[in-house]
């Protein structure tokens, strides 16, 4: 025999062993060790081509026995179904002392069983059949309970012949499986639940015997991929509600294709070249973890009778109540409505709040669509894809270096965004006007304020005449300003601020040691800033002017003074 050295397998013993994978002949016998590990085991092992492929000797040995008892079972288990199916005996009347025994008398059972077979009318026959294949299982479950200590074993009659036996001969023609596809597609349904099932008379009998009412009928399982794929497809393919993929600054994209189209307008005449029933195998194509479709809901009408309706739900019920479709509402919507227009302004189809940018409505959606709702703040994501990327990104903590410039990041995002546009300048946000990229989207929509002319963005406080370029800004120069949030306080004072940081510089006036130090009068700061301030005093640094006089001042405090002192009517 063929032998190679290396490490055995299963063992781990080095030596000369054989090939796993190779034909030996044993005693007359071609055998493969993989094929015996199989059969005795039922083991696949891995194809790693890594791992070592020998057996040694000693486990060759244990596997030819392990073999050897496997087949000395099979022959066993023959011999005796054997030798019970050549003849049946049933034991009656059995004492409960054992020196009774000998009394018993053996009865075949051929001698005791005696069925009586009786004509049956068509009027038998009226029963719902639905009702009978849809609890065939739970009466099944029944009958196993007992079917072994009650009655002899019932053998599975064949469907069709003892169907044929009630009726005369020739006189029905039985349905094929074929036929029964497009004659009966609900039957078919059932007949293929129940393939491959044993089902005896008895069972029938019980059913026959049985309330329909009193029995539960069973569901079909829907997953839930295959629920946001049915309920979506009856919306789209029932409206002229308009799907698209997420909009960018170059258009919009086509949800069959990914054709990018500049307008609106164009996206749907374009949609006229598919066929709506396509939609299914598209839909079908999103995993239930990403699954979210956004459509355009301007004009929004029913398909089959051209009714006009106000919103989506409004549809889902129209669908449902009028034209009988079924809608599984146990799952949650995943179709997002927007009505899409030419300018920069975006409604919320919910709430009617107004947006400047799609990112911002498309982000505003998930508060109204929480199906998926984070166990540490609180927020509503519309796909589980989105709660695990909040998740990660805000509330998996820890210590996340830079391996460049050493840099220490609480999130594995934030320090991937650190590399990604600092280290290897990256930049993700091409000009939709020129071959230029920037690295932030705000720099982008500068560029094209400043070079291509496009309208910038100014998000108005409603209070005063203030605007800004991003709502965050506005957000927080409402809640400053106008509603006059403090929620940080200090411990040792009654100082109290807006954000954590105003507070941490405060508690240097408390707990702050004076590090920073003027060279020329030896005075010293808590604060470099405040040094800075200092320092104009040396430099004769007067750049705060009175607009009344024109005496200049070093620090804006020394000209407020001066101001009210000698100035009192002028308003600063």
């Amino acid at each position: 025999m063929e032998k190679r050295y290396g490490t055995c397998r299963f063992c781990i013993e080095k030596g000369e062993h054989q090939d796993l994978f190779t034909e030996y002949t044993w005693n007359g016998n071609k055998e493969i060790y993989m094929d015996l590990i199989m059969n005795c085991f039922n083991i696949y092992l891995s194809t790693n081509t890594a791992l070592s492929p020998l057996i040694c000797s000693s486990c060759v040995q244990q596997l030819r026995n392990a073999n050897n008892f496997r087949i000395t079972i099979v022959k066993s288990e023959q011999q005796l179904l054997n030798a019970i199916t050549e003849k049946e005996t049933v034991f009656i009347n059995v004492p409960a002392n054992s020196h009774e025994l000998e009394d018993v008398e053996e009865i075949k059972t051929e001698d005791v069983i005696d069925v009586k077979v009786e004509k049956v009318g068509d009027d038998s026959m009226d029963f719902d059949s639905e009702y009978f294949v849809d609890n065939i299982e739970d009466v099944c479950g029944d009958i196993d309970k007992d079917i072994s200590t009650k009655d002899v074993p019932e053998e599975p009659l064949d469907p069709e012949a003892a169907l044929l036996a009630r009726f005369p001969r020739h006189s029905l023609k039985l349905p094929t499986r074929e036929s029964l596809k497009t004659a009966c597609p609900a039957f078919f349904k059932h007949l293929e639940m129940l393939k491959d099932k044993i089902v005896l008379p008895r069972m029938i009998a019980k059913l026959l015997d049985s309330d329909p009412s009193q029995i539960k009928k069973r569901k079909l399982y829907i997953s839930e991929k295959m629920g946001h794929v049915l309920n979506a497809s009856i919306l789209l393919e029932n409206s002229n509600a308009t799907p698209f993929k997420n909009r960018n600054c170059t258009g919009y994209p086509c949800y069959y294709c990914r054709k990018l189209c500049d307008s609106l307008d164009k996206l749907r005449e374009h949609l006229t070249q598919h066929k709506k029933k396509d939609i299914k195998k598209i839909l079908s194509t999103y995993g239930a973890e990403y699954f979210v479709v956004y459509v355009d809901v301007t004009n929004l009408k029913c398909t089959i009778c051209d009714e006009k309706v106000s919103n989506l739900n409004d549809l889902k019920s129209h669908l449902i109540k009028v034209h009988k479709k079924n809608y599984h509402n146990e799952y949650t919507d995943r179709v997002i409505p927007f009505k899409l227009t030419q300018t920069n302004i975006f409604e919320c189809q919910v709430c009617g709040f107004n947006f400047e940018t799609f990112g911002s409505i498309e982000r505003h959606m998930n508060v109204h669509y929480r199906n998926y709702v984070c166990e540490e703040c609180g927020s509503g994501f519309i796909t589980k894809y989105r709660l695990r990327v909040h998740t990660k990104s805000l509330h998996e903590a820890g210590n996340y270096p830079c391996e460049i410039c050493k840099k220490v990041y609480t999130t594995a995002q934030k320090q991937k965004n650190h590399v990604a546009a600092v280290h290897m300048n990256l930049k993700r946000f091409k000009c939709p006007k020129c071959p230029e990229r920037f690295s932030e989207y705000f720099k982008r929509h500068k560029h094209l304020v400043e070079t291509h002319g496009m309208t910038p963005l100014k998000y108005k406080c409603n209070v005063c005449d203030k605007s800004f370029d991003r709502r965050y800004s506005l957000s927080r120069h409402l809640k400053r300003d106008h509603l006059e949030e403090r929620d940080f306080h200090c411990d040792l004072c009654s100082y109290s601020c807006f954000t954590n940081n105003e507070l941490r510089v405060h508690m240097i006036k408390h707990n702050g040691e004076r590090i920073y130090e003027c060279t020329v009068c030896k005075k010293s700061y808590a604060r470099k800033k405040t040094l800075k301030e200092h320092m104009r005093i040396h430099n004769n640094d007067r750049r705060f002017a009175c607009a009344v006089c024109g005496q200049a001042f070093v620090q804006k405090c020394s000209l407020k003074g001066h101001i009210k002192t000698h100035h009192l009517d002028y308003n600063i």
